[in-house]
């Protein structure tokens, strides 16, 4: 055979017999640093790239991150001891945003900074294979800031396993966002196939959070699979509608024993604000940041948000009555 027939992200090209993946991406010009490979659905190993020699057929996917944003995140708002917790570790801010959707590069990087957020999400999508194209690591501080990869586009608890597979060859941590959708138009996720990606992916090591409906009963399943967070929606994904059953948040709250982190549908302040009052212990969003008019100011906003809204919870409110509580004393008044 004089020469190899592969797909590589879905392109035909051809290669020398003998040749091997790191040969393949030299060829490229990849950077072997900042990509994870994967050879007819299995993640090859980067420590054997030298060695594994490409079949005339193979179809070979090349992945990287995408999005973007870092920066120093400004002072600590929270108290100095109420940190949120995720499989055993310590995060002060509990806003969690995400990369994408931003107008630029910069805008999403000095948004990210203003929102003093330690975990940034960012998807998997395969390598644009033009030379000198920008990876989401370069703007990603990550002695400051926790990546946490997602599983976003994944229609099935096999491509969501992969992907968080593949992410783990990047030599990200295994924190990862478990995404499982099972309706395009809603985006609404499958609970069965969220659950049973969650169960495998926690016997192999990865610290999960999944996204979910707000679902009390899911919620639970999903925390006895050994989720170490579970992550409830408050409306449809983008869709900015904010917290539309308070009640079923609360179900899940008042039994679980992991952190509830709302994830999609805020889309203001309030609803950040709103969501950490009913005591969850943090807020995800991207598009309410994003696709706002100012980004830079509502970064600023939903951080400020989410401090006052879990100080709130802290401090206990009133209790609701029907009737006035007069709040000046009625002792020594003037006849």
């Amino acid at each position: 055979m004089d020469e190899l027939r592969l797909t590589v992200n879905g392109e035909i090209r051809t290669a020398t017999p003998g040749t091997t993946v790191s040969a393949l991406l030299a060829a490229m010009g990849v950077d072997p640093a900042r990509v994870a490979v994967e050879r007819n659905q299995d993640v090859i190993p980067r420590r054997t790239w030298t060695d594994a020699t490409l079949a005339d057929g193979d179809r070979i996917e090349i992945v990287a991150f995408i999005g973007g944003g870092s920066g120093d995140p400004p002072a600590a708002r929270a108290d100095d001891e109420d940190f949120l917790v995720i499989g055993g570790r310590k995060f002060k801010s509990r806003l969690l945003v995400g990369t994408g959707k931003y107008r630029t590069l910069e805008e999403g990087r000095e948004a990210i900074r203003l929102s003093g957020a330690e975990i940034v999400t960012v998807a998997l999508r395969r390598v644009d294979l033009t030379p000198g194209k920008p990876n989401v690591l370069d703007t990603i501080d990550r002695t400051r800031q926790t990546i946490l990869p997602n599983t976003a586009g994944c229609y099935t608890a096999e491509e969501a396993i992969r992907t968080c597979r593949l992410a783990r060859e990047l030599g990200i941590a295994d924190l990862v966002k478990l995404e499982v959708i099972g309706d395009e138009r809603t985006l609404f996720p499958d609970g069965p196939a969220t659950l049973e990606a969650a169960r495998v992916l926690v016997k192999e090591g990865f610290t999960v959070l999944p996204y979910c409906m707000d679902d009390p009963v899911l919620a639970r399943k999903l925390e006895d699979v050994g989720c170490a967070a579970v992550m409830p929606l408050a409306a449809p994904i983008g869709s900015g509608l904010g917290i539309r059953n308070p009640y079923n948040l609360r179900i899940i709250l008042e039994h679980a024993k992991v952190p509830i982190i709302v994830d999609a549908g805020v889309g203001t302040a309030s609803d950040a604000a709103v969501a950490m009052e009913l005591g969850c212990a943090g807020v995800l969003m991207n598009t309410a940041i994003a696709g706002a008019r100012d980004p830079l100011m509502m970064a600023e906003a939903m951080r400020d948000a989410v401090v006052a809204g879990r100080r709130a919870f802290r401090a206990g409110r009133i209790p609701r009555k029907l009737y006035a509580t007069a709040s000046s004393p009625l002792d020594g008044l003037i006849d």
